[in-house]
């Protein structure tokens, strides 16, 4: 049975239009007040799940009316806190809103609403003979990669969620809904505030439907695998691999106790050393074959050992499987423990050397951490892990992340690559933009003035 909430006037009238979809069931409560991230959960008042524009432009509008926190929900795999409801209010809920409304293979792109995956997009897009790059790993949705400027494997080849969407419908709170872009190519028309929305967390309205480009598929891909001596070898392999204009799909590290946790996880028997996949596309086979060669050359003159080679599909899925279910091994390895996964991204000839001072920074302060990387662009994640209750271990795991930060800061780099800010990031946000943080707070206060929308995200509290 259904709870009391506040704001019964509003609530009553939701409810009434919502039925079972508006809920204050405790467990439904639970699964929307966190994500992927350890930070601390609170609940929201109540859960809604929409279907339709009109339908967010309806709680949009009660939400205004009877000043309610709104905080926009779909998969639920954040990881920096940005679904926690830390004010409560309505988690708003667009997983339903779930359908691909058009794909143009002509066009190269497709329109879908805010809830669809990008997996499920590329099952309807492959049959055209084209596909979505984006790929964060999770069961993720297009709109809240869209939130989050989210990337992944493919962005060292086609970029982020902001070099991905052509346009997008919008609906702000009092429930006034917004075009931006179009489904041109490109645009001089005016401010570019589709930009200004990905990457906005949900901060200044709810993305309801998106247009996103889609790119054919390779005609021929292969993954070439090695193991190197140490990480900084094997960032200093991917840096020489970029230079050499292989322009690989995708390039991605993983160092020797991640590999550990990956093979316990899943049944696999890799090398465990610092891994390096690089995975290649070419017009023909001869083609491909030319730039493997070469690829394998520059990693054996790194230093690289144990290469081996993947061609067909089966075995390339199940590489990158692997890749992608680094996070939940390493949890699966600690499973009492809370993780935390860092975010750094710096120019990618200060790549090995600060990943060198990472791995210097964690052996001084004895923290159990591995890593993983989309290496190719600059952008690697530590993991780290120690008990919940554990406060001196949380508190070293904090100065060393702030040392990591400053130390990207100071070579050109940022304190996120793909995952936010949120919750966890908004002192590092400070220490990155500190001079602009009044400016991005007027652009909040003029998309959102009732300050409704995701309350507590990306800028630290007053």
């Amino acid at each position: 049975m259904n709870s009391p909430v506040p704001n019964s006037s509003a609530f009553s009238e939701l409810r009434a239009h919502f039925g079972e979809r508006f809920s204050t069931v405790p467990d439904v409560l639970e699964q929307h007040g966190r994500d992927e991230s350890r930070a601390e959960r609170h609940l929201p008042d109540a859960v809604i799940f929409a279907r339709s524009e009109d339908e967010v432009r309806r709680v949009m509008t009660s939400a205004s009316q009877f000043e309610i926190p709104i905080i926009p929900f779909a998969a639920g795999s954040s990881l920096e806190g940005q679904l926690i409801p830390v004010r409560g209010g309505i988690s708003l809920d667009v997983s339903q809103m779930n359908t691909v409304l058009d794909i143009q293979p002509q066009g190269f792109l497709a329109a879908v609403q805010a809830g669809v995956t990008y997996p499920a997009l590329n099952r309807q897009a492959r049959p055209h003979g084209l596909f979505f790059p984006v790929d964060p790993g999770a069961e993720a949705s297009l709109g809240g990669m869209a939130a989050t400027n989210a990337s992944g494997t493919g962005a060292v080849r086609y970029g982020t969620m902001r070099d991905n969407v052509l346009s997008m419908r919008a609906v702000l709170i009092g429930g006034k809904v917004i075009q931006l872009g179009t489904q041109a190519r490109k645009s001089s028309a005016g401010y570019d505030l589709r930009h200004l929305l990905i990457g906005s967390e949900g901060t200044l309205g709810v993305i309801t439907e998106l247009s996103v480009k889609l790119h054919p598929l390779p005609s021929e891909l292969a993954v070439l695998r090695c193991h190197f001596g140490s990480v900084e070898e094997a960032a200093q392999c991917a840096a020489s691999v970029m230079q050499a204009g292989l322009q690989p799909e995708r390039l991605e590290l993983m160092d020797e106790r991640q590999m550990r946790a990956v093979n316990l996880h899943q049944c696999t028997r890799y090398p465990e050393a610092p891994t390096l996949w690089i995975e290649l596309a070419a017009a023909s086979r001869t083609a491909l074959d030319e730039a493997l060669a070469l690829c394998a050359e520059l990693c054996t003159a790194g230093g690289a050992g144990g290469l081996e080679l993947a061609r067909s599909e089966t075995e390339r899925q199940q590489l990158w499987q692997a890749r992608h279910q680094a996070y939940y091994a390493a949890r699966a390895l600690h499973p009492d423990h809370a993780m935390l996964s860092t975010d750094l991204c710096v120019p990618l000839h200060e790549l090995a050397p600060t990943i060198a001072l990472t791995h210097r920074l964690c052996a001084e302060n004895k923290l159990d951490a591995s890593f993983v990387g989309h290496v190719g662009d600059g952008n690697f994640h530590v993991l780290f892990h120690a008990p919940p209750e554990d406060a001196a271990t949380w508190q070293t795991i904090g100065r060393v992340y702030d040392l990591m930060v400053a130390a990207a800061l100071a070579v050109g780099g940022t304190c996120s690559g793909e995952h936010g800010i949120g919750l966890h990031k908004r002192r590092h946000l400070r220490a990155q933009h500190g001079d602009l943080l009044e400016l991005m707070r007027g652009i909040k206060a003029l998309f959102d003035p009732q300050g409704l929308m995701n309350p507590g995200k990306i800028f630290e509290e007053d």
